[in-house]
């Protein structure tokens, strides 16, 4: 009996580590809500630190098609993630055009992109951490082209 109560601890413990370590960039989250008739609604979450690990399994030549089509814009993509990530929360782009409206804006360490319509809402959560390492990633591939 004892030998089992090791055993469910013992992955109960692995399973607490992995999901700490999997969500230690905290979650990314696409969230749309269309409210007319047959309107859908999609949530999807995803631990942020799978992106970078996604990337891995990327065809080598969509990442160097990636990283020709962005390289101009590589640093300054990172330089403006890492920096957003060291001021306060704020916001950053605010659109109102009637019943129409778009905000972009930091919070809590990642980029936020939301958008209001009377028929359908969109919300994009993105961790800047997860942007700073995808363009990592993709200069690290540059350089070993």
């Amino acid at each position: 009996m004892i030998l089992l109560a090791k055993v469910g601890l013992g992955i109960v413990g692995a399973v607490a580590v992995t999901g700490a370590y999997t969500f230690r960039e905290g979650v990314m989250r696409v969230d749309v809500d269309e409210y007319r008739a047959n309107g859908s609604h999609v949530h999807v979450w995803l631990p942020a630190a799978a992106i970078p690990m996604a990337m891995q399994l990327m065809p080598r030549r969509d990442m160097q098609k990636a990283f020709r089509e962005g390289r101009e814009f590589m640093p300054v993509a990172r330089a403006v993630a890492h920096e957003l990530g060291r001021f306060p929360d704020s916001v950053l782009v605010e659109v109102k055009d009637g019943d129409e409206h778009v905000t972009i804006s930091t919070h809590h360490g990642a980029i936020r992109i939301d958008v209001s319509q009377p028929d359908e809402q969109v919300h994009v959560v993105c961790p800047l951490a997860t942007i700073e390492d995808v363009t990592q990633e993709l200069a690290e591939e540059h350089r070993g082209i």
